[in-house]
């Protein structure tokens, strides 16, 4: 049954993330739930293949998983580990969740966001669990080194069991404290899904809906809060452009040469009016700017009319609220288009970012419009072997080999 295994890989990046979710729920304790729903995904592969498919996957891997892990749990409390004890005691007379629970996964979002953790661990501790996001691709998330990210995943989850923070979501008193965690979650799944850190495809549309989906709990569970409406209007805003980023043959289109009749026009219109609500508040953050930005975008039937003042104006505003080098970086593309790339150069130079592939790709764009083409060709070189998503390397590969093929 050749089909079988696609079917894994689809259950697997579909429901990873709830059964994980669901199990923390049941037994109290994220290693035993992340260890068990891995052991049921081995189990299919192995069982899948001869039974077929089952009715359910999902609730089979949850059963299944369930079911390991209570015998694992068994074997260890017997030997007197008392975070095993701790777990199946956790799980008795806990029914077995079968059916897709509503906001499972934003309770367990919340859980790893406990302000007992330090920030960043509070973040790449939930994108492991939920976002389907391997090690690896979180560090680069976040421009570090893969073995420094692994120790701090291993010592957030043992904070989460020692400290035994409960599984629920938080009090109304207590969001706030969570909040640009949880967002910051959800925008770093979305970002995963658009533009995918390694792979054959550019976008991973499984995790763009799940942050919109997460995105629109969040709306309804904190309506007056304006970052929350700011995330999602960002999120629609960005998402309404998916058709027109990739020729049929999966190949990358930058925004200037998109064809914008593609666009979703009701992404758009429901991006722009949270946008609207956003600027009523008067009480402007980083996600509403920029979803702003990206409603200037929005507004231009082409490129050539986009309103660089007005975007450039915005990014001033972003970089005054959230000064980091990745804002830079995206303000000096918009000084392009106004100064010239020169101006733009001289900034990109001033930025530490030479581990991150977008750093080599702009220097490598604004080096070419200099007419610069040697140093554009080790430029493009650069930004290549930092990427590991095959759509992207074929784009940078196509810019170089313009230039002459040198």
């Amino acid at each position: 049954m050749p089909e079988v295994p696609a079917a894994v890989e689809r259950v697997f990046r579909e429901e990873y993330g709830r059964s994980v979710a669901v199990l923390v729920r049941v037994f109290g304790d994220i290693d035993v739930a992340e260890e068990a729903v891995q052991d049921a995904f081995t189990a299919a592969v192995q069982r899948w293949p001869s039974t077929g498919v089952p009715p359910s996957p999902a609730g089979w891997i949850i059963t299944t998983a369930r079911n390991r892990a209570i015998d694992r749990l068994r074997r260890e409390a017997s030997r007197a580990d008392r975070h095993a004890q701790a777990a199946l005691l956790h799980a008795r007379d806990e029914p077995a969740e079968e059916s897709p629970v509503r906001d499972e996964r934003l309770r367990l979002i919340f859980t790893c966001c406990h302000p007992a953790l330090a920030p960043v661990s509070r973040v790449a501790l939930t994108l492991r669990l939920l976002g389907g996001l391997t090690t690896a691709e979180i560090a680069n998330a976040f421009l570090v080194a893969e073995p420094a990210m692994a120790q701090r995943l291993v010592r957030a989850k043992g904070k989460i069991r020692d400290a035994g923070i409960p599984y629920r979501v938080p009090r109304d008193a207590d969001l706030p404290d969570r909040l640009r965690a949880v967002l910051a979650v959800v925008y770093l799944i979305f970002n995963e899904g658009y533009t995918a850190s390694s792979g054959e495809r550019l976008v991973r549309e499984d995790l763009c809906a799940e942050a919109i989906r997460l995105g629109r709990l969040l709306a309804g569970l904190m309506p007056d809060e304006p970052e929350v409406k700011g995330l999602l209007a960002l999120m629609l805003l960005t998402e309404s452009r998916r058709a027109a980023r990739t020729t049929p043959g999966g190949d990358l289109v930058l925004l200037s040469d998109q064809d914008r009749e593609l666009w979703d026009r009701g992404l758009v219109a429901e991006g722009q009016e949270l946008v609207r609500q956003c600027l009523r508040r008067g009480r402007p953050g980083p996600y509403q700017i920029q979803a702003a930005i990206n409603a200037v975008h929005s507004d231009a039937p082409i490129a050539a009319a986009t309103d660089w003042p007005q975007v450039l104006r915005l990014y001033d505003q972003l970089l005054a609220l959230a000064p980091n080098p990745v804002v830079a970086l995206n303000r000096a593309v918009v000084v392009a288009e106004i100064d010239g790339p020169a101006v733009a150069l001289e900034l990109v130079d001033g930025l530490d970012l030479g581990t991150h592939h977008l750093f080599h790709a702009i220097r490598a764009d604004l080096l070419r419009r200099l007419g610069r083409e040697e140093e554009a060709v080790r430029a493009y070189d650069a930004a290549i072997e930092r990427t590991e998503n095959a759509a992207e390397q074929a784009f940078l590969r196509h810019k170089r080999q313009a230039l002459g093929g040198r």
